[in-house]
């Protein structure tokens, strides 16, 4: 079992930055696969970005060049740096872990961007 926590959501203006943690618990972080993904209201949940247990990376077109994830295995967490924020990047945020069959979800944290 893994308990993912996520942390670092909030308002912020377009053009503005935030940084989400995702602290994960519970089993061995550095097996898993973890990704962010969101969804926005009346849309289906999108992957954003992941990253393997060996640090390759992937990101959605929509996001490429303005964020960023990384992970810290010696804390457990996975980040997700979003720079340039833009007002469709308003969404519920998720953290995701995956190994084998077995895959997890955060409780979700809120980004709005808004003027």
């Amino acid at each position: 079992q893994v308990q993912l926590v996520e942390s670092g959501g909030g308002l912020v203006q377009p053009g503005g930055s935030l940084r989400l943690s995702c602290a994960a618990s519970g089993s061995i972080f550095s097996i898993y696969a973890m990704g962010w993904y969101r969804q926005a209201p009346g849309k289906q949940r999108e992957l954003v970005a992941g990253i393997t247990g060996g640090g390759s990376t992937k990101y959605a077109d929509s996001v490429k060049g303005r964020f960023a994830i990384s992970r810290d295995n010696a804390k457990n967490t996975v980040y997700l740096q979003m720079n340039s924020l833009k007002p469709e990047d308003t969404a519920v945020y998720y953290c995701n872990a995956r190994y084998m069959y077995s895959e997890y979800w955060g409780q979700g944290t809120q980004v709005t961007v808004s003027s």
